[in-house]
C-alpha cells in the first residue's frame, strides 16, 4: 500500500477494509481509487466490492488467493491499442475471462492551479489517448503508474507548473483543479475491460451470443498461420482479433492471442478449433463469456 502517494492512501485504506470483509463480491483492479479502472469496475458489477490494487499483477493474485471474487483488467483502447504486458498476464494468471466491459474514456488535465504547465503525469495509455494535445500545449508527458494515482502524486508534489491527466473524480478525490476538460484526442475514445474470475463460464449457460478467446503458438515457417486458421474462415466465424506477440528470446515461434464470434459447443467452433490443434501448439483457450458489444 505504501506504493500510492499519500493523498491516496485513506482512500485505499478504507476500500480495502470494505473488500476485505465481502471477498466474493470484491472486485479488484488496477490503480488508486478514481481510476479508470475503478469507475470500470463500479460500471461493471455495480453491486461488487472495489478493490484497489497497485499493479495489474496484484489484482489478479488477489483473485488467485481468494481476497477477491473478480478482478478487472483494461485489455485494449481504440486509440491506443493493446495494453502494456496484458497479453502475458493473461495467460499465466490462470484465471479465465468471464466478461468484458466498454467504457468511453474522458481525461481532465488537473493541476494546483490555472498553469501554465510544463509537465502532466498519467498512465501512459492516458497520455498517448491525449498526445497530440499535450504536444500542442508543449507539455511533457510523464509516466504514472496510472491515472488517479498521477493525480494524487501531482497533490503531493506540491508544483503548480506540473499537472495530470485522470478523470474528472480524481480531481475531486485529491483536490485538484480541473483546467480542461475531454483533452483525449478522438471523442469516441473507448476502453475494453475484461473480467476474469477463478472459476470459468460454462458456455452452455451462455444465453446468447458468445465470444471466445485463446491464444497459440505457430513456427515461424511460410503457411503456418495460413493453415492454423483456415478452418475459422471456411467455417465462416468472425475473428475480431488476432494480435502477434513473442514470447522469450529466441524468436523461434510466435504467439498469438485471438477474439473469435461463437462458444464451443457450437459445430463451427469446435471444428476450427480443433484443426487449429492440428497446425499449432500450446491451444489454450483464456475463456468463452457474453458478447458485450456487437462486432461489424
Amino acid at each position: 500500500m505504501q506504493s500510492y502517494p499519500a493523498p491516496a492512501l485513506a482512500l485505499v485504506q478504507a476500500l480495502s477494509e470494505a473488500a476485505a470483509a465481502d471477498p466474493v463480491h470484491a472486485v479488484a483492479f488496477q490503480g488508486a481509487p478514481g481510476a479508470n479502472s475503478h469507475r470500470a469496475a463500479l460500471e461493471a458489477v455495480p453491486d461488487g466490492a472495489p478493490l484497489p490494487c497497485f499493479s495489474f499483477e496484484d489484482a489478479l493474485d488477489a483473485v488467485k488467493d481468494g481476497r477477491a471474487g473478480l478482478a478487472i483488467i483494461p485489455i485494449e483502447n481504440s486509440q491506443h491499442g493493446r495494453v502494456a504486458d496484458i497479453h502475458f498476464l493473461l495467460p499465466e494468471s490462470g484465471l479465465s475471462i468471464v466478461g468484458e466491459h466498454f467504457m468511453p474514456i474522458h481525461a481532465c488535465l488537473m493541476g494546483l492551479g490555472d498553469g501554465p504547465f510544463t509537465a502532466a503525469y498519467s498512465h501512459p495509455q492516458a497520455l498517448g489517448q491525449s498526445r497530440h494535445y499535450l504536444r500542442a500545449r508543449g507539455i511533457v508527458p510523464l509516466s504514472h503508474a496510472d491515472t488517479a494515482g498521477a493525480a494524487a502524486h501531482v497533490a503531493e508534489l506540491g508544483d503548480p507548473a506540473i499537472a495530470a491527466l485522470a478523470p474528472k473524480i480524481a480531481a475531486e478525490l485529491y483536490g485538484l483543479k480541473i483546467v480542461a476538460e475531454n483533452v483525449e484526442d478522438a471523442p469516441d475514445n473507448t476502453t475494453r475491460f475484461v473480467l476474469l474470475s477463478r472459476t470459468p463460464l460454462d458456455p452452455a449457460t451462455i444465453a446468447g451470443p458468445a465470444i471466445t478467446t485463446f491464444v497459440f503458438e505457430v513456427r515461424n515457417i511460410p503457411g503456418a498461420l495460413y493453415k492454423a486458421l483456415g478452418a475459422f474462415a471456411t467455417n465462416a466465424l468472425n475473428m475480431t482479433k488476432l494480435e502477434s506477440y513473442q514470447q522469450g528470446a529466441s524468436f523461434a515461434a510466435t504467439r498469438f492471442y485471438c477474439d473469435v464470434v461463437g462458444k464451443p459447443g457450437e459445430p463451427g467452433l469446435d471444428r476450427a478449433l480443433d484443426e487449429l490443434r492440428f497446425f499449432a501448439t500450446d491451444v489454450r483457450v483464456l475463456g468463452t463469456y457474453p458478447l458485450g458489444r456487437e462486432r461489424g
